[in-house]
């Protein structure tokens, strides 16, 4: 097969870069605004001491904050998306580092603002909203710091938290050199004898292979390795699920998860709801696993049968224009404005289309206050379209965001975070299976919907159970032994795959090689942010404007109301298991849809 050669940054046309100008004109420039910024040191220490003083310093104070804010975003965006453009520039990483150290001088510089915003009395806190109207543009602010009061410490306390903070990250450090950087695998050998290297980023790609043999090997090499360290990987999670432990005792919260939900605003029974309601929707997940077993012919379904594509013979290839035509009319639903700010994106600098050398792979979207920034490697399959409508679906929601918000009020939570790019991937496959009549590929599109199914909804949902119960076990006094470990993920693997999935004892060890765990309860919001989004389009596509207006609501919002909130006015309750249970009867619907084609 012939490679193409990766073209240098120069060589790539002016109109498929991003408009990296109008955050600065030159790296000249940048410097410059690094340089002012600094002075931001003294004039935030000036106020220590001082916020209790009265309405208006208190008022001063946060609009310092938010100038500061403003000025970070365009230093920190400018020097990441530069060294996005090509990772080998040392002069750019060196950016990256200034930036960074900015950051942490700023935040040691108003360490104060907490335990002063504490110590205001709640009489004084009022008289200064009523001397200082302005202030009232702050309340939510303040109110969001003075509702944890009950987990902050003296000010010796919290010193003392904030210096193990930096032993804290070790697990998560340790366990990236040990995944990253020493484990190797062995190669992969073919039906043919022809080898293949196995790495992280291979082992994907070779699980979705047809050649069954290559497969089965690839699975084997991986996990010999993980066997080989289990102890280690054990001993280093639980060295993280006690630290996490550690900082919920010293903040007095209930538990791990209740800390760790608890600065997103997010309620504990959200997560035990998703939870539930999964395991009240096993049967179509069950279903799916039978269907994959027939549909690859197979008397047994092993874990290393679970990414081959069930549709085969399609070969889909879009130009970039191709895909953002497609994209226009895939979103057309989401109305006229909303397509002005698609082709806004489009046609002003917002992409980065292209791989260059030196480059950073994947994809993402920025949200700089200017304007977003996409960064892509466009290589014109199916799920590079895919990849261009979900980073668009960020991107729309942080300018909306950025737009509508006041400035303290523009970053939405993370919670919220994948809902936006997720409504898009769901219009795109609903308007891609309104056009496609062709067996072959509709087949093809709806395997690509049941495996997002599989590999967010009920994959990430079982992950958030394993993260639970191993912080469970943590808090009992019970050990987190690799065999201790790897006895919960199979059990999960086989309530979750169900009987017509034979679990191999080899997967036991993949909650190893996932680095979400050291993420803290982070995985279940890949799981609700898909039901809620599946939600959304499907209500959007049938109640039309309404249900449009609700969702650009949604989408302006920020954070300026808590994210169950904001969906719920997007026509949403995540209280309720409602938008999961729907989302699985659509996964049911589709496998029957898909037996029916394939039959």
């Amino acid at each position: 097969m012939e490679t193409t050669k990766i073209p240098a940054r120069a060589d790539i046309p002016a109109q498929d870069k991003w408009a990296i100008g109008d955050l600065f004109a030159s790296d000249e420039a940048w410097r410059a605004a690094l340089a002012q910024a600094r002075t931001f040191i003294p004039q935030i220490t000036a106020f220590r001491g001082r916020l209790g003083e009265s309405g208006q310093t208190l008022l001063d104070f946060f609009r310092l904050d938010d100038e500061v804010s403003l000025a970070f975003d365009a230093l920190i965006h400018y020097a990441q998306r530069k060294n996005d453009e090509d990772t080998r520039v040392a002069a750019y990483q060196e950016m990256v580092s200034q930036v960074t150290r900015l950051a942490v001088a700023l935040q040691s510089a108003a360490a104060f603002e907490t335990p002063e915003l504490l110590a205001i009395p709640d009489d004084t806190l009022a008289r200064f909203y009523q001397q200082t109207p302005a202030l009232e543009n702050y309340r939510l602010c303040i109110d969001r710091v003075r509702r944890r009061r009950a987990h902050v410490l003296s000010e010796k306390e919290e010193a003392l938290l904030a210096a193990a903070g930096e032993m804290a990250q070790c697990p998560d450090e340790i366990y990236s050199m040990l995944n990253d950087a020493d484990m190797t695998f062995p190669d992969a050998v073919d039906k043919d004898g022809k080898t293949y290297p196995v790495t992280h980023g291979s082992y994907i790609p070779l699980m979705q292979s047809y050649d069954r043999v290559l497969r089965k090997s690839a699975f084997d090499s991986l996990y010999s390795v993980y066997g080989k360290f289990r102890n280690t990987a054990a001993a280093t999670l639980s060295a993280q699920l006690k630290s996490l432990l550690f900082f919920a005792n010293a903040r007095r919260y209930p538990s791990t998860l209740a800390a760790s939900l608890d600065g997103n605003e997010v309620p504990v029974e959200i997560y035990r709801n998703l939870i539930d309601a999964v395991h009240r929707s096993m049967a179509p997940m069950h279903r799916y696993a039978a269907l994959r077993r027939r549909l690859l012919g197979l008397d047994e379904l092993h874990m290393y049968d679970l990414y081959v594509p069930v549709a085969s013979g399609v070969d889909m290839h879009f130009t970039f224009e191709e895909a953002k035509q497609i994209a226009l009319k895939a979103l057309a639903p989401l109305g006229e404005d909303y397509l002005a700010l698609l082709r806004e994106g489009f046609e002003n600098g917002w992409i980065d289309v292209y791989e260059n050398e030196g480059k950073r792979s994947g994809a993402y979207s920025a949200g700089a206050r200017v304007h977003p920034y996409v960064l892509l490697n466009f290589k014109g399959t199916l799920d590079d379209v895919f990849t261009l409508v979900h980073e668009m679906g960020h991107a729309i929601h942080s300018y909306l965001s950025n737009k509508t918000q006041p400035t303290a009020y523009q970053d939405y939570v993370i919670f919220v975070a994948e809902v936006a790019s997720t409504c898009n991937e769901a219009l795109l496959m609903e308007y891609l299976l309104g056009v496609t009549e062709e067996k072959k590929q509709r087949a093809y599109l709806i395997n690509h919907f049941l495996e997002q199914f599989r590999g967010t909804l009920y994959r990430q949902t079982m992950f958030a159970e394993f993260e639970l119960e191993v912080n469970e076990m943590t808090q009992r006094g019970e050990g987190t032994t690799a065999d201790a470990l790897c006895a919960l993920y199979k059990r999960l693997n086989e309530q979750y795959f169900g009987p017509a999935a034979t679990v191999d004892d080899e997967i036991a060890l993949e909650w190893a090689r996932i680095p979400h765990f050291y993420y803290d309860y982070y995985v279940y919001q890949y799981a609700t942010g898909y039901a809620a989004a599946i939600a959304l389009s499907r209500r959007i596509l049938r109640e039309g404007e309404s249900a449009v207006q609700d969702y650009l609501g949604f989408l302006s919002g920020g954070c300026s109301r808590d994210p169950i909130a904001l969906l719920r006015g997007a026509g949403v309750d995540m209280a309720t298991p409602k938008p999961v249970e729907d989302a699985t009867r659509l996964f049911d619907t589709l496998i029957d849809e898909m037996e029916a084609l394939l039959a």
